[in-house]
């Protein structure tokens, strides 16, 4: 009996042995598939540089505005704190659309955007002080901003130096990004971008405001026929949204600050207009 007991104790530690060998081994197997996962995923997100999108910077207003009047200063520094806003949301929606778009896309979609933003920002700046002082001229000079240090423009993994706005997009990029809303894959289908009129929604124009008025309102017209002939020329770009950040976007940030300018001319002699920012939104029709 006394012998028997150390035979089943060594098989009971080979079997115990066995065991842990085979856990062991399934943990080693498994790692190495995780660590290959872990790899894959690092390359592509290298390959994207999602780390380092850049930071768009802008040229700084206040330090280039004139003495400002007492009864400005209210309506001047709420524009000075949106236009620091307007980069905030830049550079947030910088980092939120890494990858997306064509070779364009940055400059299309947020550097462009965002003149047009401060454009109109900036304006009323100018207008603001102009009521009671004389109004500043080419502050319009400061409206362009700029992607600086720390990544590519498209964040596409084409290697493009830090700050630029024109990387060249990977066969893969392009090939994902063909029909700028779904519906665009060729030019006879790209449908056109329509705006509601502002003119018949004017009031009577006083004499002193009418040359001013209908130089803005030609350059709206301008804006629609520009928007439509970008539309053509840029079919397969872009992604499912390119038509309404690259296109759509701008052109209703430029028909705010064009209305607005608008509104202002006619408000100089006469009662000033309201809600005519609800015509600056256009859309594309078929």
């Amino acid at each position: 009996m006394s012998r028997a007991l150390p035979k089943y104790n060594k098989r009971r530690v080979a079997f115990i042995g066995g065991a842990a060998a085979v856990a062991l081994s399934g943990a080693v197997i498994a790692g190495s598939a995780l660590a290959g996962t872990q790899d894959k995923s690092s390359d592509t997100t290298n390959a994207r540089t999602l780390s380092s999108p850049g930071t768009i910077t802008c040229p700084d207003v206040a330090s280039k505005l004139p003495a400002i009047p007492a009864t400005a200063q209210a309506e001047v520094t709420r524009n000075l704190t949106l236009l620091q806003t307007q980069i905030q949301e830049a550079n947030k929606r910088l980092v939120d659309t890494v990858g997306q778009g064509g070779p364009n896309f940055v400059n299309n979609a947020i550097l462009g955007p965002l003149k047009d933003k401060r454009v109109a920002t900036i304006n009323r700046i100018a207008t603001a002080i102009g009521r009671t002082a004389a109004k500043p001229t080419g502050l319009d000079s400061l409206a362009p901003c700029a992607l600086n240090a720390g990544g590519t423009a498209t964040n596409t993994g084409s290697g493009t130096a830090a700050g630029s706005t024109a990387a060249s997009a990977t066969p893969t990029t392009q090939q994902q990004s063909t029909g700028s809303t779904g519906k665009n894959t060729n030019a006879a289908a790209v449908g056109t971008i329509t705006c509601p009129d502002v003119a018949s929604k004017l009031p009577a124009i006083p004499a002193s405001a009418q040359a001013e008025v209908t130089r803005n309102l030609t350059l709206l017209q301008t804006q629609i026929d520009e928007a439509n002939k970008r539309l053509q020329t840029t079919v397969g770009q872009g992604g499912p949204n390119f038509v309404q950040n690259a296109i759509l976007g701008p052109l209703t940030d430029k028909r705010k600050s064009t209305i607005d300018r608008i509104a202002i001319a006619i408000g100089r002699t006469s009662t000033k207009p309201t809600g005519l920012d609800s015509l600056a939104a256009c859309t594309l029709t078929k």
